[in-house]
């Protein structure tokens, strides 16, 4: 008789439960968060070589929507991640649509056709902005990728408990096709439907590895070809960037589609198999509130994070902050930028509380997770 795939859920056997809240991926998940603020604070490269976050947040999101669809079927579990997301991108819409319609159709009526308004009330496509606002539009692209992701998650995740490694293999194929065949066919992904194909494909194997831990299939794989896995994804993503190299020369993981996605599989595919102990982080309350308070925020830090950062500058400025030399200014320009977040998810925090049917508080408790 043939083995089934390592990857494949056991049969007849119902499939590893994770805990109702996975501390392990609370942690994460702030760690990805923390990282990406950093990331966009001081423009590090080497930050995506050493913790790539959104990989990680998108094998997080895989792996709490395979429990959604293990819990409540696929419509109740597609309605229930799409409602508590689209609240908090709203409020956001609420800022930047009146800005961009202020900024552009004052002397431009044209120049923002209504339609692409609409993709903030369902953004399945790159909501549009005006050029001044791109720092609260940019990050956009991870709601869209997201969104669709779990659209298509009933049909991945089915696919995924028949076929398990050709399903994680499917996403690494398609970004394959856009990076070297698509440009030589002629085929223009500078579109909004083209980026959102290419996000989803760099994140999708990430995505349904998310599948493969959820349902215990990492913690069935043999250690060797575990490792051997990972390390070629990681080897296989570095030496794309080295040979492959972004405008301008960067190796910055995130200017490099193919990169992206090889390397972010690879540390996926590494970390998700790990299965530490958590317990010790109730010993520390302040850190086990933060990273309680990180989860319960997740989507309005995200989304807010760059805007704050970008308002820190002139801030940072009128108070003069470089006169304490580079590192405390930039430390001094972070941290200005972090209390402008602080009062954003105070602000607007409550909306995701609202969006996941929780009593809304100004301040997340430990648990309110």
């Amino acid at each position: 008789m043939t083995a089934a795939p390592a990857l494949a859920p056991a049969r007849g056997v119902a499939p590893v439960s994770a805990p109702t809240r996975d501390r392990f991926l609370d942690g994460l998940r702030a760690l990805a968060i923390g990282r990406v603020i950093i990331y966009h604070g001081l423009g590090f490269a080497w930050l995506a070589y050493l913790f790539p976050a959104m990989g990680v947040m998108f094998a997080i999101g895989g792996s709490l929507m395979a429990a959604s669809l293990r819990r409540g079927g696929a419509v109740r579990a597609v309605r229930s991640r799409v409602r508590r997301l689209l609240p908090s991108v709203w409020a956001l819409g609420a800022v930047v649509v009146p800005l961009t319609l202020w900024l552009l159709w004052s002397d431009n009526p044209t120049a923002l056709p209504p339609v692409e308004l609409l993709l903030w009330l369902l953004p399945v496509g790159q909501p549009a902005g005006a050029a001044q606002l791109l720092p609260a539009t940019i990050v956009l692209w991870y709601v869209v990728t997201y969104l669709w992701l779990v659209i298509l998650s009933p049909l991945l995740y089915a696919l995924f408990r028949r076929w398990p490694v050709p399903t994680v293999l499917a996403p690494l194929a398609v970004l394959a096709l856009t990076q070297l065949v698509a440009p030589g066919a002629g085929v223009d992904l500078d579109t909004t439907s083209g980026h959102a194909l290419v996000d989803a494909a760099v994140f999708g194997a990430c995505w349904v590895l998310g599948f493969a831990h959820r349902d215990g299939a990492l913690r069935r794989l043999p250690v060797p070809v575990w490792l051997s896995l990972s390390g070629v994804l990681l080897a296989g993503g570095t030496a794309w960037a080295l040979t492959h190299p972004g405008e301008g020369g960067t190796v910055d993981l995130n200017e490099i589609p193919l990169a992206q996605g090889l390397y972010s599989t690879g540390f996926v595919l590494l970390l998700m198999r790990l299965t530490p102990s958590m317990a010790w982080l109730r010993r520390f309350r302040g850190l086990d509130w933060l990273v309680s308070a990180i989860n319960a925020r997740a989507v309005t830090i995200y989304l807010w994070h760059n805007i704050a950062l970008s308002a820190s500058e002139p801030v940072a400025d009128k108070l003069d902050v470089w006169r304490f030399g580079d590192t405390t200014g930039y430390a001094l320009y972070v941290g200005v930028g972090a209390a402008l977040l602080v009062i954003a998810v105070l602000a607007l925090g409550w909306i995701e509380d609202v969006a996941a049917r929780r009593r809304p508080r100004l301040i997340p408790s430990r648990e309110s997770r």
